[in-house]
C-alpha cells in the first residue's frame, strides 16, 4: 500500500487530509494544555484549602490534643501531598505531552509545506512541458497548413497557361521554403512530444510517488506521536498512583488512630478541677418560735442548739468555693498556681517543673563547656584568657543553683498538691460510700462531721499553706516509701532541711529528683530535705523494688 501509487491522482485531497492531521495533532495539544490547566488549579485549590483548615498554633495551649484533631490534621498533611503529586502530573503532561506535542507540530508543518512545494513545482514544470509541446505541435499544424496552400497555390499556377514562368518559380520557391519550415516544425513537435512524455512518465512515476512516500511517512509518524502522546498521558497518572495510594493510605490510618476513649480522657485532664462535689445543706428550721401543735403529720424539728447555724459556714462562702461551675474569679496569676483549681494547678505544676529541668540541663552543658574552654585556655594560653571566663563561669552556676531551688520548691509544691488531692479523692469515696447513714457525712465545706447533730457547724483546721484553706482539708502525713540510714551528720540549718545524726534511721517519703536531696522522716514526725550523698537508702519492695543508694 503505497500513496503513490494508490493515489497518484489526489494531490488535493492528500492536501486536505494532511492538513486535517495537523489540526487534529494541534487541537490536542490544545486539549492537554486545558486538562494540565485543570491539574494546576485542583492541586492550587487544594493546597489553599489545606492551609485554610490547619491549625494555626498562635498558642501553646492551642496545640491539638485530641485524637480526632490530629487525625483531621494528618488527613489535612497527606492532602497536601496528595496536591503535590496533582502538581508533578501537571508538570508532567506539561513537558512529556504538551511541549513535545508543539515542538513536533511545528516540525510537521515545516515538512508538509516543504513536501507539497516539491508536488507543486514538479506540476509546474510538467505543465511546462505540456505546454511547449502543445505550442510546437500548433506550430507545426501552422506550418502543415501553409505548405498545404503553398502546394495548392503551385499547382494552380503550373497548369495556368495565362501563368507566366516566374510567377511559377515563386510560387515553387515558396512551397519549398513552406515544405522546409513544416518538417522543422514537425521534428521540434516531435522533440517535444518525446520530452513530455518522459517528464510525465517521470513525474508520476517517480517524483509524485517519491512525495507522496513522504507524505505518507509524515502522517503516519504524526499518527505514532500521537500515539506516543496519549501513552504519556496515561503514564503521567500512572507514575503517580503508588505515592498517591500511599497519601491514601496514610488517611486510612489517621483515621484508625482515632480513639474515643483518649479523647474522653483528654477531657477529663483539660477541665478536671480536683474539687469535691458539694455537700448536702443543713435544714434551718425557722419556724421553731412559733407554738406549734406537734401531730402525728408535722415535721419534729431537732434541739434549736443542733440547728443554729456557724456564722462560719455561710451560703456565700459555699458558692465561692464553687466558683468551678460558673465564673471564675479575675485575678493575677499566682507563681504556685495557687489560683487554678487543683488537678489543674497539678498539671502546671508539673509543667513548670519539667521546663526548669530542661534550662537546668542547658545551664549545666553550658557550664561543662565553658570548664572545657578554661581547660584549653590554661594548657594553651595563646588562644585565650582563661580568666575571662570567670564571670561567666559564675553567672552559670549562679543560675544552675537558682534553678535548682525553683526545681526543689515547684517539688514542694507539686508532692503538697498531689498529697493533699490524693487525701481529699480517698475522703470523697468514703463520704459516696456512708452518704446514706446518719455518720461521717459532709459538710459543704468538704469536712466530715461524726454527729449528724453538728453539719451546721465546722470546726477550724490548722493549716500549713493559707493559700490552699478553701480548697484542702488537713495535711495528711505522706507515705513511706523506704527508709534510709545516715551515714554523716547534718545540721540542717536552713529552712526545708532535716537535721540528723550519724547512724540514724529515717523515713524517706520522696526520692532524689536529680537535684542531690531527698525528702525523709523522723520517728518524731519531723520532715526536711537531706543530702542524698549523706543516706543509705533502702525503698519498699511494694513502691519501687528493695534498691540501696549510698
Amino acid at each position: 500500500m503505497s500513496w503513490g501509487t494508490e493515489l497518484w491522482d489526489q494531490f488535493d485531497n492528500l492536501e486536505k487530509h494532511t492538513q486535517w492531521g495537523i489540526d487534529f495533532l494541534d487541537k490536542y495539544a490544545k486539549f492537554v494544555k486545558e486538562r494540565l490547566e485543570i491539574e494546576q488549579n485542583y492541586a492550587k485549590q487544594l493546597r489553599n484549602l489545606v492551609k485554610k483548615y490547619c491549625p494555626k498554633r498562635s498558642a501553646k495551649d492551642e496545640e491539638p490534643r485530641f485524637t480526632s484533631c490530629l487525625s483531621f490534621y494528618n488527613i489535612l498533611n497527606e492532602l497536601n501531598d496528595y496536591a503535590g503529586q496533582r502538581e508533578v502530573v501537571a508538570e508532567e503532561m506539561g513537558h512529556r505531552v504538551y511541549a513535545e506535542i508543539m515542538r513536533y507540530s511545528n516540525d510537521i508543518k515545516g515538512e508538509r509545506k516543504s513536501h507539497l512545494h516539491e508536488g507543486r513545482k514538479a506540476q509546474q514544470y510538467l505543465d511546462m512541458c505540456l505546454k511547449q509541446m502543445d505550442n510546437s505541435k500548433r506550430k507545426f499544424e501552422r506550418e502543415c497548413r501553409e505548405a498545404e496552400k503553398a502546394q495548392q497555390t503551385y499547382e494552380r499556377l503550373d497548369n495556368d497557361s495565362n501563368a507566366t514562368r516566374s510567377d511559377v518559380e515563386k510560387a515553387k520557391q515558396q512551397l519549398h521554403l513552406r515544405t522546409h519550415m513544416a518538417d522543422e516544425s514537425k521534428n521540434e513537435y516531435a522533440a517535444q512530444l518525446q520530452n513530455y512524455n518522459a517528464e510525465q512518465h517521470k513525474h508520476f512515476y517517480i517524483v509524485i510517488p517519491q512525495m507522496y512516500k513522504h507524505l505518507q511517512e509524515m502522517d503516519e509518524h504524526r499518527t505514532v506521536k500521537l500515539s506516543e502522546c496519549y501513552k504519556g498521558f496515561a503514564d503521567s497518572e500512572r507514575k503517580v498512583i503508588p505515592i498517591i495510594s500511599k497519601c491514601l493510605e496514610g488517611m486510612v490510618q489517621a483515621a484508625k488512630s482515632v480513639d474515643e476513649r483518649r479523647d474522653s480522657q483528654i477531657v477529663v485532664d483539660c477541665f478536671k478541677s480536683g474539687f469535691e462535689p458539694p455537700g448536702d445543706f443543713p435544714f434551718e428550721d425557722y419556724s421553731q418560735h412559733i407554738y406549734r401543735t406537734v401531730s402525728d403529720g408535722t415535721i419534729s424539728t431537732p434541739k434549736p442548739e443542733s440547728l443554729k447555724p456557724d456564722p462560719r459556714v455561710t451560703v456565700g462562702k459555699a458558692k465561692g468555693k464553687l466558683w468551678l461551675f460558673g465564673k471564675k474569679p479575675k485575678g493575677p496569676a499566682l507563681e504556685d498556681f495557687s489560683h487554678l483549681p487543683p488537678e489543674q494547678r497539678r498539671k502546671r505544676r508539673q509543667q513548670r517543673i519539667d521546663e526548669l529541668s530542661r534550662e537546668l540541663q542547658k545551664e549545666m552543658d553550658q557550664k561543662d563547656a565553658l570548664n572545657k574552654m578554661k581547660d584549653v585556655y590554661e594548657k594553651n594560653p595563646q588562644m585565650g584568657d582563661p580568666g575571662s571566663l570567670l564571670p561567666k563561669i559564675a553567672e552559670t552556676t549562679g543560675n544552675i543553683e537558682r534553678l535548682r531551688m525553683e526545681i526543689h520548691k515547684n517539688e514542694a509544691w507539686l508532692s503538697e498538691v498531689e498529697g493533699k488531692v490524693s487525701q481529699r479523692s480517698e475522703r470523697r469515696h468514703s463520704a459516696e460510700a456512708n452518704h446514706l447513714v446518719a455518720q461521717g457525712r459532709e459538710s459543704p465545706e468538704g469536712s466530715y462531721t461524726e454527729d449528724a447533730n453538728q453539719e451546721g457547724r465546722v470546726q477550724p483546721q490548722p493549716h500549713s499553706h493559707p493559700e490552699f484553706d478553701d480548697e484542702f482539708d488537713d495535711d495528711e502525713p505522706l507515705p513511706a516509701i523506704g527508709h534510709c540510714k545516715a551515714l554523716y551528720p547534718f545540721d540542717g540549718n536552713n529552712e526545708g532541711t532535716l537535721a540528723m545524726k550519724e547512724g540514724d534511721v529515717l523515713y524517706i517519703i520522696e526520692e532524689d529528683k536529680g537535684d542531690g536531696w531527698t525528702r525523709a522522716r523522723k520517728q518524731n514526725g519531723d520532715e526536711g530535705y537531706v543530702p542524698t550523698s549523706y543516706i543509705e537508702i533502702t525503698l519498699e519492695k511494694n513502691s519501687k523494688g528493695a534498691v540501696t543508694y549510698i
